[in-house]
C-alpha cells in the first residue's frame, strides 16, 4: 500500500479570521509548520427585512430562535435592526454549537439572555436539547440552502416551528484558484462542494485530501464521486481540527 504524501499546505473554505483573532487551526499549523490559507467558497446575500415582513414572518410571535451558523446570527440581528424590532429579554436562543452560542455575544449580553447549546458538536445532541424545551415557539432563520434535519425533527415531534429565509447562499468566484493545489481542502457545508464544482466542473481529486465537517458535507463529497479522507465529528475526533491533526500525525510521521 502506497503511503500518503505528507501534508504541507491546507486551504480552509472559510473567510480569514478578523485581524487580531486566532483561527482554530493556528496551533496545529504552528506545530507541524504548515502553510494555511483561507478562502470562502460561498458568499452570502442578505434578504431585506422588508421582504421577510412581506412574507408575514413575525419574529415576536416566537419565544425561541434557532441558530445553525454564525451567518444565521448575523442576518437575524440585521433584520431585527432593519425592522426596528425590540427583542424581549426572555427570548431564548438555541445554538447548534458552543461556538455559535458564544458568537451571540457580538449582539447581546449573555447574562441577560438565555442561550442554549449542546456539550458536543453533534447535531443529535442539539436536537435532544430542543426536546427538553418542547413548549417554546421556535423560529429558524436560515439560508435558502439548508439541510432538512431540523425542520423534519420539529415536524416529527409536532413542535411549534417556523422557518424563514433570512439570507441566500451563492457560489463565490474561485477562478484564481484554478492552477493552485493544496494537500488538504477543508469543507464545512454542501454549498462549499457545490461552489467547487460550479467553478471547476471537471475537478479531479488526485492527491488532494478532503476534510469535511458534518454528515451532509460528507454526503455531498460522496455524491460527486470524491473521497472524504478526514471526516468530523466522530467519536474519536469531535472537532475538524482534531481530525486533521490526527491525520497529519499519521502521514507526516
Amino acid at each position: 500500500m502506497t503511503k500518503e504524501a505528507k501534508v504541507k499546505t491546507i486551504l480552509v473554505s472559510q473567510n480569514k479570521p478578523e485581524p487580531g483573532k486566532k483561527s482554530i487551526f493556528d496551533d496545529v499549523v504552528a506545530k507541524y509548520k504548515l502553510k494555511l490559507d483561507f478562502r470562502s467558497f460561498i458568499q452570502v446575500d442578505a434578504v431585506p427585512g422588508k421582504d421577510i415582513r412581506r412574507k408575514k414572518v413575525n419574529i415576536l410571535n416566537h419565544t425561541a430562535i434557532i441558530f445553525n451558523s454564525k451567518n444565521a446570527v448575523d442576518h437575524f440581528f440585521r433584520v431585527v435592526e432593519e425592522l426596528r424590532i425590540e427583542i424581549p429579554q426572555d427570548m431564548k436562543y438555541f445554538c447548534l454549537t458552543e461556538g455559535i452560542g458564544l458568537y451571540i455575544q457580538k449582539y447581546i449580553f449573555l447574562r441577560k439572555r438565555k442561550v442554549f447549546y449542546p456539550k458536543t458538536n453533534l447535531e443529535s445532541d442539539f436536537l435532544n436539547l430542543v426536546l427538553n424545551h418542547k413548549t417554546e415557539k421556535y423560529l429558524f432563520p436560515c439560508s435558502d440552502i439548508r439541510k432538512s434535519t431540523i425542520p423534519d425533527f420539529f415536524k416529527k415531534h409536532k413542535l411549534a416551528f417556523e422557518e424563514a429565509t433570512f439570507y441566500k447562499t451563492v457560489s463565490a468566484d474561485l477562478s484564481d484558484l484554478e492552477n493552485v493545489f493544496y494537500d488538504i481542502i477543508v469543507f464545512f457545508s454542501p454549498a462549499d462542494i457545490k461552489s467547487l464544482f460550479d467553478n471547476f466542473p471537471k475537478f479531479k481529486q488526485n492527491n488532494t485530501r478532503l476534510a469535511a465537517f458534518g454528515e451532509s458535507t460528507q454526503r455531498a463529497i460522496a455524491e460527486h464521486k470524491l473521497k472524504c479522507n478526514i471526516p468530523a465529528p466522530t467519536k474519536d475526533n469531535p472537532s475538524i481540527v482534531k481530525a486533521i491533526e490526527e491525520y497529519i500525525k499519521k502521514v507526516n510521521a
